[in-house]
């Protein structure tokens, strides 16, 4: 128990406990029945509570690590309590409520694998290396290097020419932002790649160089990045490789160069190549991460496959691309056409997504089951603010991509997303928008669809907000009064959010109370959850923030760890909630 005192005027002080709150019934029922009512579980008891909610099977040894655990954290300044082999009815509550014991969603990579890229949402970023709004933030490796971290598996790299167009720097267009080298964000995208998931890194380019620096730009990649460096055999690919076979390797998406054939700009290049080639080449040449246990480097392994490739029509540039690259020409209808023996990423804009949604949705489903979509924020964010997601992931598009610096709710469905899976960044899409029928015929996102199922939530109660906030961030002069916002993002017949009970001057608030809700989209629904603390004549204090993907939630009482406005884990803050699928 922790005391608060709050200052009322100059002379009084208000006085508030921080109590513990007591296990919820629920809670007290599930240790009676797995403890034969007993006063302690037994570690086979705990196994058995375990198997029957996760419906898998768990070994007494596990167990007993997580006994030892749990005891030890709750007991460490008592060594009889750690040494015991059992767990009281608080024990066993703390155990439900740990987030780290008692996770919402699985945390291990458990999907297929093994189908085609274009068979999976893919975690993408647009303008990954700018640090702040899309006119005059800086640009910097640095936010690539988060995303990377963060399991962001496409990176958006703007290419142009420096002041002198002899080297490539990495900027917004025609913006006040100022650039980073080419080679610092190459440099972090090799490093960080694979942090936090094995699977392939995608790097789409907006090029707007002479085709002597596209031909720079392709000596720096293949000298970058070496055999870890995929593209394929031929131009004509009539089915993309999958992520398990594209295991810790790195893809180029970008528009063909045109073909470049005059005399004067082969002489162009060889005439600059001489005078700035040797520059980035001594840097990278001391970087002890790319020798090889063989005599000839994975460098020049790439490089000699290249030029064996290579043609007066062919620059090399071109050779490195998996992923052709395009923008409508001929209008919507026309770009969507499906082609039989060639595989390409087209780009639409928030907007034209929309258009085409509305008038063509079907050839948008039809188009996303063998090619690639990449919607991006129309020009007018330029606070790097985010679109909903939701109509592209509902209409197959795989990279539906997010400014990553531009917080706020969009942003929070996007994390939401990209926790399934074991947060590997690939999110198989649903098999109704992969299925074909006899005549062609695809799923219509219009159609009035029906529930399938329905998800059942009980928020209990909330806890660790006392030791993650001052106790006068929310009230200068009491403890906060927390309500729990609860709902669901995802096809417009499933959206709906609703709202607990205030619980006035009190840091661990208990609610317990229940809502249901009616899904026709399960498969992409996301679970809302947002706590905020009540304010009567100002904006409700935000106290925290999670989205979770219905499909991944383990059923049964769960502990659900709150994150801030950018999506970062608070230490402490959580809910015990129970999810049940009706």
């Amino acid at each position: 128990m922790v005391m608060g005192n709050y200052r009322v005027c100059y002379c009084f002080t208000r006085k508030f406990k921080v109590t513990e709150a007591e296990p919820p019934l629920d809670v007290k029922e599930l240790f009676n029945k797995y403890s034969g009512d007993s006063n302690h579980m037994t570690a086979d008891q705990l196994r058995r509570f375990l198997e029957d909610a996760d419906e898998h099977t768990v070994s007494v040894s596990d167990v007993e690590l997580i006994i030892e655990r749990l005891l030890h954290k709750r007991h460490h300044h008592l060594a009889k309590l750690i040494n015991r082999k059992s767990l009281s009815l608080e024990d066993f509550h703390h155990f439900l409520f740990s987030t780290e014991l008692n996770s919402p969603i699985r945390s291990q990579v458990h999907q297929d694998m093994n189908a085609p890229l274009s068979h999976y949402y893919i975690y993408t970023g647009h303008n990954s290396y700018l640090t702040g709004n899309q006119l005059s933030s800086n640009c910097s490796e640095v936010p690539i290097i988060k995303a990377l971290k963060l399991g962001v598996r496409v990176i958006e790299l703007d290419l142009w020419p420096n002041s002198s167009k002899s080297n490539v720097h990495v900027l917004h267009g025609r913006t006040l932002t100022s650039p980073v080298k080419l080679m610092e964000c190459l440099k972090a995208i090799k490093e960080y790649a694979f942090v936090a998931s094995p699977y392939p890194v995608i790097i789409t380019l907006e090029d707007h160089l002479t085709p002597c620096l596209q031909a720079k730009v392709a000596q720096m990649i293949t000298e970058t990045f070496g055999s870890m460096l995929y593209f394929p055999e031929s131009e004509n690919v009539e089915e993309l490789p999958s992520p398990e076979n594209l295991k810790y390797r790195i893809l180029i998406s970008t528009k063909p160069p045109k073909e470049y054939l005059e005399t004067e700009d082969v002489r162009r290049c060889s005439s600059q190549k001489s005078q700035v080639s040797d520059v980035d080449d001594d840097a990278w040449s001391e970087d002890k991460s790319f020798k090889s246990g063989s005599d000839k480097s994975d460098h020049d392994e790439t490089t000699d496959l290249l030029k064996t490739k290579k043609s007066p029509s062919s620059p090399v540039y071109k050779q490195l691309i998996a992923i052709h690259a395009g923008k409508p020409k001929k209008g919507l209808k026309d770009a969507l056409k499906v082609e039989k023996d060639k595989v390409r990423r087209l780009s639409l804009a928030e907007q034209a997504l929309a258009k085409a949604a509305g008038n063509h949705g079907q050839d948008v489903v039809r188009f996303t089951q063998k090619n690639i979509l990449r919607i991006y924020p129309k020009g007018t964010r330029i606070t790097s603010s985010n679109y909903k997601p939701l109509m592209g992931w509902l209409h197959g598009a795989q990279m539906v991509a997010f400014n990553m610096q531009g917080y706020g709710r969009s942003l929070w469905l996007m994390h939401g997303m990209f926790r399934a899976n074991g947060g590997c960044g690939y999110v198989k899409k649903p098999d109704f928008l992969m299925r074909c029928g006899s005549k062609n015929e695809v799923f219509n996102p219009k159609a009035k669809l029906q529930p399938k199922t329905s998800l059942k939530v009980k928020i209990y109660m909330g806890d660790g907000w006392h030791l993650d906030f001052k106790k006068t961030h929310f009230d200068k002069y009491s403890p906060p009064d927390f309500f729990t916002r609860v709902g669901i993002a995802g096809a417009s017949v499933d959206k709906v959010m609703k709202k607990t009970k205030i619980k006035e001057d009190n840091w661990t608030p208990v609610w317990n109370e229940e809502f249901t809700f009616p899904l026709a989209v399960p498969e992409l629904a996301l679970l809302r959850i947002e706590v905020h603390s009540y304010n009567m004549s100002e904006k409700h204090d935000f106290a925290g923030q999670i989205c979770l993907p219905v499909s991944e939630l383990r059923p049964g009482i769960r502990a659900v760890p709150l994150c801030n406005r950018k999506g970062d884990q608070y230490t402490s803050a959580r809910l015990l909630m129970r999810f049940e699928f009706i």
